[in-house]
């Protein structure tokens, strides 16, 4: 089922056409951004100096070396991660269905925990199971505004005694919280008017955005998409060659200029040859950046203006990977990022560990942007599109 992550044999540079003459490819490639004649609008945003175009001009062989052992090489701790991740995509166990993930995954979280144990420590319908209700969404990231929200709602009904028993303050509850997710569910769709439909990532240092991007080439490329990445990410070291490596494994085309280079100029590279050879998706990886970093802010918003440059209305989504183990500390990252660049989508990762669970409320509340994948393990297919539904369902009991 993983058969496209086993490695494939790297094909040979081809020497690249000009733009009208060049067929879309589906081959795995390292393409080295080419110097881009850059107009005097661009020439501003985009600083000189991109990578040298791979050469096909022949080399003259090199003397034969004697044959000497070289000494072992530590690997990057986030290239090693990423071969691990390949290795798991190998498993031949069956794929469980989205609901059935993220029943197994989600279940398990301090949120599901505690409501699970709530009710049944409290089996009685009273007030002060309504205040262990109350805390019980606070301490499990819920977050102030939308644990307000849902209790008044639930105080107003048991006020006017619409409660039998704790089994419909349950499902009032079940109802409340999914009310509060419906309006975010929207998935992710890749529009046919734009091609490439150029997504941007972004996020603060160790959110998990390059795996993130791998998942997604991974979902894409099944999706029967053409795609090519940027490897934006140029501060970060072994970022580049990270990428680097999902793109060889899944034979996708991957546009890097190396360590330190200008981002902004990564991305314009990248979008000028992605619509040159008519490719249908566009990923770029930018590096991670606090949110409190404002000069750094200040380069996101330079790679959106410069994308523009080429094509007037990308990106046409910009996606903030979250990790959804800092509870509420994510509303300060959705909101400076957000007033950066305009997010329009958010990915949730790392429920599958130490996150409470609550933060998708919180963040629904605050902003109402769609939440379009929720990552729930390290394989693959561990990066699911987000189902309220299957969520809360598997956030509460189903019965008592």
């Amino acid at each position: 089922m993983f058969d496209f992550f086993k490695k494939k044999p790297k094909p040979e540079p081809t020497k690249t056409e000009p733009a009208a003459h060049v067929e879309p490819a589906g081959v795995a490639e390292t393409v080295d951004a080419e110097p881009v004649a850059l107009t005097e609008a661009v020439a501003e945003s985009v600083p000189e100096g991109a990578a040298e175009t791979i050469s096909d001009t022949p080399q003259p062989a090199s003397p034969p070396e004697p044959d000497v052992e070289a000494p072992p090489v530590a690997e990057p701790a986030a290239l090693q991660d990423t071969h691990a991740l390949i290795s798991q995509a190998d498993s031949p166990e069956q794929e469980p269905s989205s609901s059935q993930a993220v029943q197994q995954t989600v279940s398990k979280s301090f949120f599901a925990r505690s409501f699970g144990s709530l009710f049944s420590r409290n089996p009685k319908l009273d007030p002060e199971l309504l205040d262990e209700l109350e805390t019980a969404l606070i301490s499990a990231d819920v977050g102030v505004k939308a644990s307000a929200e849902i209790m008044a709602q639930l105080q107003k009904r048991f006020k006017a005694r619409e409660f039998a028993d704790s089994k419909q303050l349950l499902a009032a509850l079940r109802q409340q919280l999914l009310e509060l997710l419906l309006p975010i569910h929207k998935p992710l769709v890749i529009g046919k008017d734009h091609k490439p439909f150029v997504l941007l990532t972004v996020g603060v240092n160790g959110v998990g955005k390059t795996t993130t991007i791998g998942k997604l080439a991974r979902r894409f490329q099944h999706q029967g998409h053409s795609l090519m990445l940027a490897a934006g990410d140029t501060f970060r070291a072994a970022a580049v060659q990270q990428l680097q490596i999902w793109g060889e494994r899944n034979n996708v085309a991957v546009v890097a200029q190396g360590q330190d280079a200008d981002p902004a100029s990564v991305a314009f590279d990248a979008l000028q040859q992605a619509k040159a050879r008519g490719f249908d998706i566009l990923i770029a990886d930018t590096a991670g950046r606090l949110h409190t970093q404002t000069h750094l802010m200040a380069e996101l918003s330079k790679i959106k203006r410069v994308l523009a440059k080429v094509d007037a209305s990308a990106p046409h989504e910009i996606l903030l990977v979250i990790d959804g183990t800092t509870g509420q500390n994510a509303i300060n990252q959705c909101r400076a990022f957000n007033e950066a660049v305009g997010v329009t989508g958010l990915v949730v990762t790392k429920l599958d560990g130490s996150a409470k669970g609550g933060v998708l409320f919180a963040l629904a509340k605050e902003f109402g942007i769609p939440i379009r994948f929720i990552g729930l393990g390290e394989k693959p297919e561990d990066l699911r599109t987000f189902d309220p539904q299957a969520y809360v369902d598997a956030l509460l009991p189903q019965q008592l």
